[in-house]
């Protein structure tokens, strides 16, 4: 088992270290490095096996530059050109010296991993020199940097770990031949996965003494989707290997005709079934499952893998998958430098656990939270922003957002506890109006709206008006329709009107009236009533109405809220190392 990972100069990476276990979860935005430390695993791998095929137990020179990769041996890291590999591209360095030449140096870049074999800890540290476009050098880690450096024994445990780097699912070919091992390794390494699925069954199913491994993965892809996997059929005179599966109903349909989130299940375990003993990097195994069945899957890779002899590395976005690893596993977040976020110390872990690990890990990418009613006031408030050209239209765009239903109670709980395992966390709450105090120990930067509700500041009659000629063409026929339009709105807000006067209740324009309840919802029912189409308004698009409110009609309070929500994220201290 891989127990540490360490790495140097490769890729986004300047330098990392981080605890690997039997199973680990990398999390982080996109370009954070997460396929990066699974692709530096898989260089190892690599750099490894073709020292030993070619220099182990053979002396070597010093002088020599080590054995030659190919860049087309990169099978699970394809690059066009080997300076990929390098951080910012930098494969040289140039120094002056005393005498006023300069120097050139290589800039290596340097993985070590960490292992426990047969109860033996061992360390087995390589280093990568740029020869070229198409290879690069390998050598042992040098501990020294001297004329005549010493360098990192490789351990003899080392030589017998199996690593294998497992993309996302790209389809199923509708047709699939008969390969050989190494050239089903070569595939997956270059995302091809749709070209093996077939081949990966058929491995499980033919090999001898497999027949328990075959029938536990139909049994579980059954449980998991429902239906039952039929047996691969290997048709020599084509070299082709052909597979079906059953529906409930009985109906059989080839192994192309499933969707996709079956597809990417079945490869994942059929994988671990025909690879037993491997240290496996699953690049999103999350890919393609909706929500109930992540987690589902998650459990059950891990418990297969435990079976297996195998050990999972697996880079993802889920926060399913992150609140369960968190329970449980290793989570590595890459949010500055990569680090262990689900061993904090029994209050916090307690404090997560009720909170989620993914609202951490959101706390320390952005070091501020937002707290607002629901969804729909966040996008009113953008399109507001978006209007004004303000500076906080950049940060709702994607904002560690928190939805508490006008809730204090519930900023409270979450603010603190999140407060717990990130003392730097600030946070701006923004509430419909309470008719009450908010609380003093309520965390966040507590602001009520002085009108009932946000959408009170979409009740212009120019709006609506707006709106109800938005979407049409400047044509003759747009100009006739805005006409029908504009009609029929302005008869539906003179019937609103008239029935809240009726019900001794405030007017439209009033900043009392509960404007969405009251009356925009019965307009907008009304209007397209009048114009004969059902209502496609609702509550949840009220930001179109937002979209259109003129710059200078935008209420200088929601500027001042949008000031404050600057403000606030100014104050914001994110993870950095």
């Amino acid at each position: 088992m891989l127990t540490r990972l360490r790495v140097r100069n490769f890729k986004r990476m300047a330098e990392a270290d981080f605890e690997l276990g039997k199973t680990v979860v990398l999390i982080g935005p996109n370009n954070s490095g997460k396929t990066t430390a699974l692709q530096a695993l898989a260089l190892w791998n690599i750099g490894l096996k073709r020292w030993i095929e070619k220099r182990q137990g053979r002396s070597s020179p010093e002088r020599r530059p080590g054995v030659t990769i190919n860049r087309n041996d990169l099978i699970s890291i394809p690059v066009p050109d080997v300076n990929l590999l390098w951080r910012d591209l930098h494969v040289r360095s140039i120094s002056g010296r005393a005498e006023g030449k300069q120097r050139t140096q290589n800039i290596r870049v340097g993985i070590t991993v960490d292992g426990i074999t047969n109860d033996k800890i061992w360390s087995c540290g390589l280093e990568f020199d740029y020869a070229n476009e198409e290879s690069l050098y390998c050598r042992p880690l040098r501990l020294t940097d001297d004329d005549q450096p010493q360098r990192m024994p490789i351990p003899a445990e080392a030589s017998g770990v199996q690593v294998s780097y497992l993309p996302p699912m790209s389809g199923l070919a509708d047709r699939e031949f008969i390969k050989q091992p190494g050239e089903i390794g070569w595939l997956i390494g270059q995302g091809q996965t749709a070209q093996v699925l077939r081949n990966l069954c058929y491995q499980i199913y033919a090999r001898p003494g497999a027949d328990a491994d075959w029938r536990r993965l139909k049994e579980q892809i059954k449980d998991l989707f429902g239906v039952t996997l039929l047996s691969p059929k290997y048709i020599p005179e084509r070299s082709e290997i052909v597979m079906a599966y059953k529906e409930m109903s009985g109906i059989e349909l080839d192994l192309s005709s499933a969707g996709r989130g079956l597809q990417q299940t079945l490869l994942l375990l059929a994988h671990l079934y025909a690879n037993p003993n491997t240290v496996l990097l699953l690049d999103e195994p999350d890919a393609h499952l909706e929500v109930l069945r992540q987690r589902q899957t998650y459990h059950l890779l891990t418990e297969v893998a435990g079976n297996m002899g195998s050990q999972i590395v697996a880079a993802s976005h889920s926060e399913v998958v992150l609140n369960e690893a968190a329970d449980r596993d290793i989570v590595i977040a890459f949010v500055g430098k990569p680090h262990r976020i689900d061993d904090r110390g029994s209050q916090v872990t307690k404090a997560l656990r009720d909170i989620g690990f993914d609202q951490y890990y959101q706390a320390e990418q952005t070091g501020w939270a937002l707290y607002l009613e629901g969804s729909t006031d966040l996008a009113m408030l953008r399109e507001f922003a978006r209007t004004l050209g303000h500076e906080a239209s950049r940060l709702l765009e994607k904002p560690f957002v928190r939805y508490v239903a006008n809730q204090p109670g519930k900023v409270r709980e979450h603010f603190w506890g999140l407060r717990e395992a990130w003392p730097d966390l600030v946070g701006i709450a923004i509430f419909d109006r309470l008719l009450r105090p908010l609380p003093p120990d309520l965390g966040a930067d507590g602001y009520q709206w002085r009108r009932c509700e946000l959408e009170n500041y979409l009740c212009v009659e120019e709006v609506l008006l707006a709106y109800a000629r938005h979407d049409l063409p400047g044509d003759l026929f747009g100009w006739h329709e805005a006409e029908r339009r504009e009609q029929a709105m302005r008869e539906s807000i003179a019937e609103i009107s008239q029935a809240l006067r009726t019900l001794h209740r405030p007017d439209p324009w009033s900043p009392d009236i509960k404007a969405t309840d009251e009356f925009l919802d019965p307009l907008f029912e009304r209007y397209f009533e009048k114009l004969g189409l059902p209502n496609i308004l609702r509550k949840t698009d009220y930001h179109i109405l937002a979209g259109l409110v003129p710059k200078g009609k935008i209420d200088p309070e929601v500027i001042e809220k949008l000031y404050a929500i600057v403000s606030t994220a100014a104050k914001a201290r994110p993870r950095e190392n």
